[in-house]
């Protein structure tokens, strides 16, 4: 009985090995936030920023929703105009918010964007687990309009 039950620990041991793997298999990676990024700019310059934004927002929409992927954007004031995790962030300014560490995000993300482009890090919930995790966006700024748009990937 001992070996049967050692057997079937093992199995399910083994099991959430692999469960691990796929979760990381979940996570994206920098490159792909910086693409993702990247063709976010493009799709505002070439839908504007209106159509742009809703499709960001959407979470059926599979193109700026990957893995645990997402845009977000903000105007250079703080207001937020997209959310692919959280719709209810849109048309709340939150230049002001801080990270669980005191850190100001938005304003710093916003100046990374500005500085032609770049890495912030801080803590945020993760849109699957819902926990608090270590996370590091790339924002941009966009052209011919007073905001940014980002991507983040959760560590």
């Amino acid at each position: 009985m001992k070996k049967i039950v050692g057997a079937i620990a093992t199995v399910f041991a083994l099991a959430g090995l692999g469960m691990g793997t796929v979760h990381a298999q979940e996570n994206g990676t920098r490159d792909e936030a910086k693409a993702m990024v990247d063709a976010a700019v493009e799709h505002v310059k070439k839908v504007g920023p209106e159509q742009a934004f809703k499709e960001f927002t959407d979470k059926e929409n599979k193109t700026w929703h990957k893995k645990d992927l997402y845009v977000f954007a903000y105007g250079l004031d703080g207001l937020n105009l997209a959310h692919g995790a959280n719709d209810r962030l849109v048309g709340k300014n939150l230049l002001d918010m801080k990270d669980p560490n005191g850190k100001f995000l938005i304003k710093d993300l916003r100046d990374a964007a500005l500085k032609g482009g770049g890495w912030v890090e801080y803590d945020w919930p993760h849109p699957q687990s819902k926990k608090i995790e270590s996370k590091i966006s790339y924002a941009r700024k966009l052209l011919g309009f007073d905001g940014f748009v980002g991507v983040g990937v959760y560590r």
